[in-house]
């Protein structure tokens, strides 16, 4: 059956039906070239680029693409890749150049190959050693700021450890009433120390056990002459 009328050649608005139609007529267009090759013995090369990016091609057997494009240049009498050779030359000359003056500028920010250069250019190389000396200085003296502010507080955590420390200590060393573990013993025992002296002379230390497992403190009874605090 032919087609009932024309319709006009325009890009279709909507996004859906636009794809639909580009997968449809590129089946077409691949499957006319596969027929082609095969018919007529023909090299074909089709390249069919989407508006969002994909590609997809077609080569005949026994050839590729690049070959494909080769003859087409023979044939012509065109070059397909002589602009952009040309291009790619240019910049990679533009690279070597940046290159070459990046090297020469470190030689002689290091102090060579001063030998050419006039006055003004030493003066001007002299600028800006001293301003990249000067942002190296200011950027040591930051660092040594913030280490000597870590280095502070390490010191001030040290030493508030140290006072803690030593205040327990003296509190262990010298009771005015204390329990030492008596290893002689067995069970809970002890040996309490008591400071006394009021006189003004110097205090007689008295101590006593305290055995609560072996010793019934309820039953005993001591009289003056027998306590050993009044004796």
């Amino acid at each position: 059956m032919g087609r009932l009328g024309k319709f006009e050649i325009k890009r279709i608005d909507d996004a859906t039906s636009r794809q639909v139609c580009y997968s449809k007529r590129r089946s077409g267009i691949m499957k006319k070239a596969r027929e082609l090759a095969v018919l007529c013995d023909a090299q074909v090369a089709v390249i069919v680029l989407s508006s969002s990016g994909k590609h997809h091609h077609f080569c005949s057997d026994g050839a590729d693409i690049k070959g494909v494009f080769d003859r087409y240049q023979q044939a012509t009498g065109t070059s397909l890749w002589t602009e952009q050779y040309e291009n790619m030359q240019r910049t990679l000359s533009q690279l070597k150049d940046i290159n070459r003056n990046l090297r020469t500028e470190i030689r002689q920010r290091m102090g060579e190959d001063l030998d050419a250069l006039e006055f003004q250019e030493l003066r001007g190389l002299e600028q800006n050693v001293g301003a990249a000396l000067e942002v190296v200085r200011q950027r040591k003296y930051h660092v040594i700021t913030r280490q000597t502010e870590t280095y502070k507080k390490k010191v001030k955590h040290s030493e508030e450890v140290y006072k803690k420390l030593k205040q327990e200590l003296s509190m262990r060393e010298d009771p005015a009433f204390g329990f030492m573990d008596n290893p002689v013993m067995g069970g809970w025992d002890g040996v309490a120390a008591v400071e006394m002296g009021g006189d003004g002379s110097e205090a007689d230390m008295y101590a006593f056990h305290a055995v609560s497992s072996q010793l019934d403190l309820h039953g005993m009874a001591y009289g003056s002459s027998h306590c050993p605090l009044f004796g």
